[in-house]
């Protein structure tokens, strides 16, 4: 569900109901204006706690497209489909389940050098127009910093 951080921009919200996380994706920045870099932070919040890092793509890294080609494949299609950010500081895995649902898995990692801690938690979606939202919502996200 796309949202509005503090500063005006978007924000985009993954899971919770009745999921074991929400993820929120918040902040996205250019750190440098001639570059194509775009940062942004993700955090994941639950009933055990939360924790958040900051990841550093590529002009997105083509987050809005692969979520868009799961959503163009929503008859399904066999074995898992990933993604990754420039620095893999954020992961994700996509399967197609029976009954016409995505099942995504959402790594996040720390930061190199140190890489102490991985988390991960599993959304599920409705296959077809649940995901073209999800994927329109996080092209508008990337797109804000433009």
């Amino acid at each position: 569900m796309i949202d509005y951080d503090h500063a005006g921009r978007p924000a985009v919200l993954v899971g919770g109901n009745p999921g074991p996380a929400l993820l929120l994706f918040s902040e996205p920045a250019r750190p440098f204006e001639d570059e194509p870099t775009i940062d942004f932070l993700i955090k994941a919040h639950g009933p055990w706690g939360s924790i958040e890092t900051s990841v550093e793509t590529w002009e997105g890294d083509g987050l809005g497209t692969f979520l868009a080609s799961l959503a163009e494949g929503f008859r399904g299609w066999e074995g898992v489909r990933t993604w990754h950010s420039l620095c893999y500081d954020l992961t994700l895995s996509a399967e197609h389940r029976s009954g016409g649902y995505v099942e995504l898995t959402w790594g996040i990692h720390d930061r190199a050098p140190s890489e102490t801690w991985h988390f991960e938690t599993t959304t599920v979606h409705a296959a077809g127009e649940d995901m073209r939202t999800l994927a329109a919502e996080m092209h508008t996200f990337l797109a804000s910093v433009a």
